[in-house]
């Protein structure tokens, strides 16, 4: 459930990648798959909280702020950043997650680094470094701006997993999940309902085709795994093996979107993943 969970979270970027071919923006892109994705959430969070106390004002709020910050605009910054750069590197860089995890510990909450961590964050950003000089050679300076996207969308979805600790305590992670996700949802719509004329959902076929796959497959299938597998194996491991992630990525990539595979980006892969290794290690 782990594996499949982390492979259904990395072939987002290969839809989207897909999707674009077609003429769609982020914003058009993004609205779909949530709107398709809508009725799933709305479903969990309804299940999940059979039997539950009924929300109070401090947890709407509290579902707001981290709907807002880990699913709306994380998935917005990372959708307009793969306009620009390759689905692997895309995915190395969200892939840092629990290193600015690591970072929003230190500075908002007076957690102390050990040695081990500030090398496993050398080790991994160390990588990224690597494929994002090699991208920067041969696509140009558009590389810069989609990377500092995909890496606003980390850092957006790192402030979600640092705050949401308590509240997942307090509703369970399945209604939160759904919750939090929901009003991602409403934000979606409502953002290309402002930005966009209604026209602009008329896309081609395949474009709607993809945006499902990428609602069901790649959205609530690798939420639900996930939290399956955490019940039955824990977090820590559920996170090692989710480290597939980027080497999925990276030969989806490759056999579907043609994109490159060389001694730089296997190498720039191989210190993320260490790095990330080190970081989750007791």
């Amino acid at each position: 459930m782990a594996v499949l969970g982390a492979i259904g979270f990395s072939g987002k970027a290969i839809i989207v990648k897909l999707a674009y071919r077609h003429g769609v923006d982020a914003v058009t892109l993004l609205m779909w798959r949530m709107l398709l994705a809508l009725p799933f959430f709305l479903a969990l969070a309804w299940w999940a909280g059979r039997g539950k106390p009924p929300l109070t004002r401090h947890d709407l709020r509290d579902i707001a702020l981290l709907g807002f910050t880990g699913y709306y605009l994380a998935s917005f910054l990372d959708f307009a950043g793969l306009a620009y750069i390759t689905a692997s590197l895309e995915r190395l860089i969200l892939y840092l997650n629990p290193t600015l995890v690591l970072l929003i510990s230190v500075l908002c909450f007076h957690h102390r680094l050990q040695g081990r961590q500030l090398l496993a964050m050398a080790v991994s950003y160390a990588g990224v470094v690597a494929v994002f000089a090699h991208e920067l050679h041969f696509e140009g300076p558009s590389t810069a701006l989609g990377a500092a996207l995909v890496f606003g969308s980390a850092v957006s979805y790192a402030v979600y997993l640092a705050l949401s600790g308590r509240v997942v305590q307090r509703l369970g992670a399945l209604r939160l999940t759904g919750l939090a996700s929901s009003v991602a949802c409403g934000l979606c719509i409502g953002q290309f309902m402002l930005l966009r004329p209604l026209s602009a959902a008329g896309v081609p076929e395949p474009v709607l085709w993809l945006s499902l796959l990428n609602a069901t497959a790649c959205t609530v299938a690798p939420v639900l795994l996930l939290m399956l597998a955490i019940a039955r194996i824990g977090a820590p491991l559920a996170a090692q093996v989710g480290m597939v992630g980027p080497m999925s990525t990276l030969l989806m990539g490759y056999a579907i979107l043609g994109e490159p595979m060389n001694a730089w980006i296997a190498l720039g892969t191989l210190l993320v993943l260490g790095g990330v290794f080190l970081v989750g290690r007791r």
